[in-house]
């Protein structure tokens, strides 16, 4: 009886220190993870291998074909001239400004030996040397000087008025409405610390006028961001992601956790929707049943769910998801690096497709041609690994190959639709503007004002893939907003702005 009873205890003992070893491998492999978050290289570019070490990872791929060499006429970029033959520059110091930059002249005494005048010189040639310069914040007030006149001596006095203000009793001009809202939202100033620059340029002004404005502003520019929105769902290949934020008080001392849903249209628009969770229902409440097309996602579940139910909609997803499963499983197996050249070989195609400015059918067939053939090899791969003994099923290689076979198929949709992106990059490139705010503001006080935020970053971001100004966008909408045809508001989105107004937009009587 006590030999058993032994045996089975070193039996008991065997297995929890099987179990232990495996969760400290575990944990072992979550810092390491944690180190190359915090000390490692940000960049998802794979970094260059030892061309021999690349080709016995990549034997399998030798009889895939590979895009051509380029010809004689993809010669390499040229490098950057040096600074002083940069291209527009003004002197040797490489500063290079256009016509709108204002340029104050300082007049340089020369500097006469002794005993000589500036009567006794000859000035024969001046040459300039310039400087870039800054003023601290500046702020203006506009005095509008009414006349009050009489047209007879017996007629009553008639008073001139005032141009209209854009909100009624505003003290505040257009222009210092469109800077409050680039300050906060493009550059991500907080309202206190934009107080704060008032009071040290002596204007006293309280704080809760600052986000009255804002909020006033917002309003005025949420039918412009509708009707962005709705040709934003119109789009054949819609990415949608989600980020979050703290909005609304939840207890004292602590926010609700919101969330933005950004959605990236076929034309460069962005609109941002706010929902105050992050259940299934919202991309419901957006979407609805009217969008048909591709829907390019991470891989969050319910814009699966969602798309499994409408028979219009085709579920894409994200490679560049699936590849950072790979990269958290760096330095757990030496397949690793096997895997995450795969996916870079995929990558590199496509530069090649985007560097030769293939579209529509040549992006298709270029895809079929090298694409394809990458990507089955890919699935050959992930399969083989599977079937690998001494990967355990909390093995990270393991879990990122099983991540991957999930979502195959969707996967697979870029290789048949030319027009769908092979991840959802240029989304996370917009959407860069929440998580970039969210370290100077921190968070929205009220679900109301996150609608804000989203409604004018929806715009300036959109302004931003346009190349369009978006203080001077701002200045001419909020004027133009008021009378411009509601049937025609959308001609004052971003996109059909720019080609509208831009060329004359309305201005500021700062600015006249």
């Amino acid at each position: 009886m006590t030999a058993l009873s032994l045996e089975q205890k070193y039996q008991q003992s065997l297995a929890e220190n099987s179990v232990l070893r495996e969760e400290n491998a575990s944990l072992q492999r979550q810092l390491d993870w944690f180190k190359r978050q915090l000390f490692g290289r940000k960049s998802e570019r794979l970094l260059a291998i030892d061309p021999a070490v690349q080709q016995s990872l990549l034997g399998s791929l030798q009889d895939l074909p590979a895009p051509p060499p380029p010809t004689s006429d993809d010669t390499p970029a040229a490098k950057t001239p040096p600074r002083k033959t940069r291209e527009g520059a003004v002197n040797d110091a490489g500063l290079r400004f256009d016509a709108s930059v204002p340029v104050k002249v300082i007049e340089v005494a020369p500097e006469l030996p002794e005993g000589v005048t500036q009567d006794d010189i000859d000035v024969i040639a001046t040459r300039s040397t310039f400087r870039l310069a800054q003023r601290r914040a500046s702020f203006e007030v506009l005095e509008y000087r009414c006349p009050v006149f009489k047209v007879s001596k017996e007629a009553p006095p008639q008073a001139t008025s005032a141009p209209a203000t854009l909100f009624d009793g505003s003290l505040a001009d257009v222009s210092f409405i469109a800077g409050l809202l680039v300050d906060k939202f493009c550059y991500h100033l907080p309202l206190y610390r934009q107080h704060q620059r008032l009071q040290q340029a002596g204007i006293q002004l309280s704080r809760t006028t600052l986000t009255q404005q804002v909020a006033r502003a917002a309003a005025l520019l949420s039918p412009i961001h509708l009707a962005q929105l709705e040709h934003v769902l119109q789009s054949q290949v819609l990415a949608m992601d989600e980020t979050p934020i703290k909005a609304g008080r939840k207890a004292k001392g602590k926010m609700k956790e919101a969330w933005f849903w950004p959605l990236y249209g076929d034309h460069d628009e962005i609109s941002f929707t706010f929902s105050p969770s992050r259940a299934k229902a919202h991309i419901d409440t957006v979407l609805g049943e009217h969008f048909n097309g591709v829907l390019l996602t991470d891989g969050n579940a319910s814009y699966a769910r969602y798309a499994e139910k409408r028979p219009g909609v085709t579920h894409a997803e994200c490679w560049a998801h699936t590849r950072r499963h790979f990269e958290k499983a760096q330095g757990t197996d030496d397949a690793v690096e096997d895997g995450l050249l795969r996916i870079a070989g995929l990558y590199k195609t496509e530069t090649w497709i985007r560097e030769k400015g293939r579209e529509g059918p040549d992006k298709l067939k270029a895809r079929t041609t090298y694409s394809e053939p990458q990507v089955r090899d890919f699935w050959r791969w992930c399969d083989h690994q599977l079937q690998r003994e001494d990967l355990e099923p909390r093995h990270p290689l393991r879990q990122a190959v099983e991540y991957a076979l999930k979502r195959q198929r969707s996967l697979e949709v870029f290789l048949s639709d030319p027009d769908v992106p092979i991840d959802t990059n240029h989304l996370e490139r917009g959407l860069r503007c929440i998580p970039m705010g969210k370290k100077n503001w921190m968070f929205c006080w009220s679900e109301v004002g996150a609608e804000h935020v989203g409604i004018v970053q929806s715009l300036l971001t959109t302004c931003r893939l346009h190349g369009v100004d978006p203080y001077t966008y701002l200045v001419d909408v909020l004027q133009r907003v008021a009378l411009h045809p509601a049937s025609r508001v959308d001609e004052l989105t971003p996109r059909r702005w720019k080609t509208l107004f831009a060329d004359a937009p309305l201005r500021s009587d700062i600015e006249r």
